[in-house]
Formats: structure tokens, sequence, C-alpha cells
């Protein structure tokens, strides 16, 4: 599974981006996706994961109620929907896969879960 993040941008706080992981390989469909961001000097911290089957999603509790993750299997895309933008969400953000699929188990588990990541995509909110 090799994956490719796009979307993010410079953003004013309270605005919105939608952040893609476009997904090629052929476990995408049986795999958990997560979006995780990092900030500079830090481990990545997971934001939000989406189960196999996009019947189950999982978010921290700081970006819960403002993100929203979304599955396309048919187009092997993953997004993420975040509103309500704050300075702390700047971080370059990243997608992975896992096979494994904890997220269905509710469990938004650590980046070391995970694989397949991109190069990420920086996300700056900032007036």
């Amino acid at each position: 599974l090799q994956l490719v993040e796009s979307g993010g941008g410079l953003v004013q706080p309270g605005g919105s981006l939608r952040l893609s992981c476009a997904a090629s390989g052929s476990t995408f469909a049986f795999s958990a996706i997560g979006w995780f961001r990092q900030y500079p000097g830090n481990e990545p911290e997971a934001v939000s994961c989406i189960s196999s089957g996009g019947g189950t999603t999982m978010y921290r509790d700081s970006v819960k109620g403002r993100f929203t993750i979304s599955r396309d299997n048919a187009k092997n895309m993953v997004y993420l929907q975040m509103n309500s933008l704050r300075p702390d969400d700047t971080a370059t953000y990243y997608c992975g896969g896992d096979l494994r699929d904890y997220c269905a188990q509710h469990i938004l588990g650590p980046a070391r879960d995970y694989d397949g990541w991109g190069q990420g995509t920086q996300v700056t909110v900032s007036s």
C-alpha cells in the first residue's frame, strides 16, 4: 500500500480545508486508514482513523466535532474534512494504512501500527 497526501495549505483561523489521501495497491480496501499530524521535533500523533469498510471512525478529542474522515473505496481515496481550524492544528499531516484494521475495533492506534506513508501535506492556520 502506498499513500499520497494532498490538500494542505494556509488558512485563517475558523477556516476549512479538505485533505485527500490517494492510495495505490491491492490492500487498500482491506486496510484501515489513519490520519496523523506531526509538529516539528515531535512524534506523529493520531488524528483520526476509518475502518476498512468505513463503518467505524475514531477521532482524537481535540478534533471531535470539527474534523470528519471519510473514504471512497471505489476511488481508493480517503478524505479529512477539517472545519473550524485553529492555530494549534498547524502541522504536517500524513495518512497511513493498517491492514490489521485496528480502527474497526475502535482503536485509534499510534503511528507504528500504520505504514505506506506519503510525503505529507502542510497545514498552516494563521491570520
